[in-house]
């Protein structure tokens, strides 16, 4: 089942600014002032331009955000690529290794690194060098990239299903239990406003891919995300006044004790906002339908959340769809 989307134009008013007929003799100066007002009721600035000024103006100022930001492409978008592809004459190819710019594999990359310390390198210790973040070669060659078992593109198909099932905007919060290295969470990092994105992640590694490579490399330090090592569901460290529009786990309790996840469950709904916020759950939810059908909603009610339904959505870039079920919080 593909995700429909909905395009968004923002409403664009004009500035009408009336000039009362001058009929006294005025300085040099004066009449200088009246063309440039007068230039401004028929503004030519571009659309775009305008619409920025309209739009601030309305919501007081460049600390607000447009909450009508798109999201995910639009058939117009799909066709546009498509009528670039066929003009330049591309067809599908097979899926063969072939040589390129460079034929050097990630493996044999990562020995290059190793043996050779990349092509020109610091001498001497590393505390004398210019690196300021120094980057582990095993993630310059972004190994990590294969380690979750789906090409590193999906993490943006799970990105645009998530935000817009939710109904997100920039201003919401979203916590993410187990977000790896980021394939997921670096599209939300980018599309929320700064130290709205939060992440719960047990693994060392991932962590070291997350911070010392890929919010560095994609220009998101400024985002600041709170990304906090733990695990066995413990949220103290996000603080007890945070409520999350979107909360999300991507096969992660799929390898946890059942009572585990209920207990983070129990710990969860009061983190999520009432009514409108979502926890969305993937590939299944063996910890409630092993319950049976009756028990699991009675255990539900028991903690303020409701089941919403099962959803499958598709991959935009390759043969694959993915499973997601949704639960809301039922009561304040």
């Amino acid at each position: 089942m593909a995700l429909s989307t909905v395009t968004y134009s923002p409403t664009q008013k004009g500035i009408v600014i009336s000039i009362p007929t001058l009929v006294l003799s005025v300085s040099v100066g004066a009449i200088m002032l009246f063309f440039l007002l007068s230039s401004l009721s028929t503004c030519s600035c571009p659309s775009s331009l305008r619409s920025f000024n309209d739009n601030n103006n309305v919501r007081g100022g460049l600390g607000e955000v447009d909450k009508k930001e798109r999201i995910s492409a639009t058939q117009e978008d799909i066709k546009w690529i498509k009528d670039q592809i066929q003009a330049n004459g591309l067809h599908m190819q097979d899926n063969v290794l072939r040589k390129g710019i460079n034929p050097r594999t990630r493996a044999q990359q990562l020995q290059d690194l190793i043996q050779f310390k990349g092509i020109s390198h610091y001498e001497g210790l590393v505390s004398d060098n210019n690196t300021v973040l120094p980057c582990p070669g095993e993630l310059l060659v972004e190994e990590h990239h294969s380690n979750y078992g789906e090409p590193w593109a999906g993490g943006r198909d799970v990105f645009e299903f998530l935000a817009e099932s939710s109904h997100l905007s920039p201003n919401s919060r979203v916590l993410e239990i187990g977000c790896g290295t980021l394939r997921v969470g670096l599209h939300f990092i980018r599309y929320l406003i700064p130290e709205h994105f939060h992440c719960l992640e047990r693994d060392e590694l991932s962590l070291m891919a997350a911070f010392r490579y890929e919010l560095p490399s994609q220009g998101l330090l400024h985002k600041r995300p709170l990304i906090v090592k733990g695990e066995d569901m413990d949220f103290s460290k996000f603080g007890s006044g945070v409520v999350y529009d979107l909360i999300y786990a991507s096969a992660v309790f799929l390898h946890m004790p059942d009572k585990l996840v209920w207990a983070g469950l129990e710990r969860l709904v009061g983190m999520l906002k009432p009514y409108d916020g979502r926890i969305f759950v993937s590939h299944n939810i063996k910890f409630c339908s092993r319950l049976g059908s009756e028990e699991c909603t009675k255990r539900l009610t028991s903690l303020g959340l409701e089941y919403s339904g099962k959803h499958t959505h598709d991959s935009l870039l390759f043969n694959h769809y993915e499973i997601w079920f949704e639960f809301r919080r039922s009561k304040a």
